[in-house]
């Protein structure tokens, strides 16, 4: 009897039906998942670059913070009464003076400013002031204020100094006010005070108002 001999084929490979030990699919993971964070925590950092960025320019140019300013724009005298008893010595000075000032704010947001007073001043001494209220200023916005300062009698009546300037027939006085401000540029607050004064030379013969010499200063 014949006995037929059968080839046998060597076993083929087939990716199809082949399985991966565990270690080599868990490193494939883990190394998946490394990537995946390593993206993610790359774009985070990205973004909140270009935030920063952002911020960083606006605040050098568009929203960087200016000074607000304060100007007395005109002094008007609405009323001068003088009279001088020479025995015994006393004097009776009524003077009212008008003022518009104004507040600027520059900056592209809104700014705050506390409440304050104008002044009217003698030799450096106070001897009339009014207030003015706490208020906010738009951005690139301007407020007018019309002020009246009335001198108190009794606060001249003691300065010897006064009655050499009535017998010269000038009288100096300064108008002074301030306010303080604060703006909020982004997350920063900025405070600022702001200043103006203008010296007036006062005519008696005439009760007019002779010259006027005025300065503004703005301080952070």
């Amino acid at each position: 009897m014949d006995i037929i001999k059968k080839d046998e084929q060597p076993l083929r490979y087939s990716p199809a039906t082949a399985t991966l030990p565990d270690s080599v699919t868990g490193d494939a993971s883990g190394k998946l998942k490394r990537r995946r964070r390593i993206i993610c925590w790359s774009t985070v950092i990205g973004i909140n670059l270009l935030i920063f960025l952002i911020v960083l320019i606006l605040s050098l140019t568009v929203f960087r913070a200016r000074k607000p300013e304060i100007t007395i724009n005109s002094i008007k005298l609405d009323d001068l009464d003088l009279s001088v008893n020479p025995i015994p010595l006393n004097i009776s000075l009524n003077l009212t003076l008008s003022l518009e000032i104004s507040i600027r704010n520059p900056n592209k947001v809104s700014a705050k400013y506390r409440n304050t007073s104008a002044a009217l001043l003698y030799r450096g001494k106070d001897i009339g002031n009014v207030p003015v209220p706490a208020g906010r200023i738009g951005s690139d916005d301007t407020t007018r204020l019309n002020l009246t300062l009335t001198v108190f009698a009794d606060r001249v009546a003691t300065d010897g100094e006064i009655y050499r300037d009535i017998l010269k027939g000038n009288l100096g006085v300064t108008a002074y006010t301030r306010i303080k401000a604060k703006v909020r540029v982004l997350f920063i607050h900025i405070h600022v005070k702001a200043t103006s004064s203008c010296d007036v030379n006062i005519d008696i013969m005439s009760s007019s108002i002779k010259n006027q010499t005025c300065h503004a200063k703005v301080k952070i």
